[in-house]
């Protein structure tokens, strides 16, 4: 697992909207609407965790689910994106 520490990049912020009862990136000139499990994945990107430790984390929260593979994706494909450094 990489050491790395991931946390939301400075031009993004993490929003919840009540209407839609969905976790939100919002970004320059967008809008990203988190669904299932991705809002408490990126709530959990606060600079502090490394990746292994939000993957044990989220393994409590949800027994069973494949964290341990599929998070690791998930997170590089939003650092690809530039919304996590």
């Amino acid at each position: 697992m990489s050491p790395w520490r991931p946390a939301l990049s400075r031009s993004v912020l993490l929003r919840h909207d009540r209407v839609r009862g969905a976790d939100l990136l919002v970004l320059p000139e967008r809008v990203v609407v988190l669904r299932g499990p991705a809002g408490h994945i990126v709530r959990l990107c606060d600079g502090r965790r490394d990746v292994r430790e939000i993957v044990d984390e989220l393994g409590v929260r949800f027994p069973g689910a494949p964290v341990a593979d599929e998070v690791p994706l998930f997170l590089g494909r939003l650092r690809d994106e530039g919304w996590l450094r």
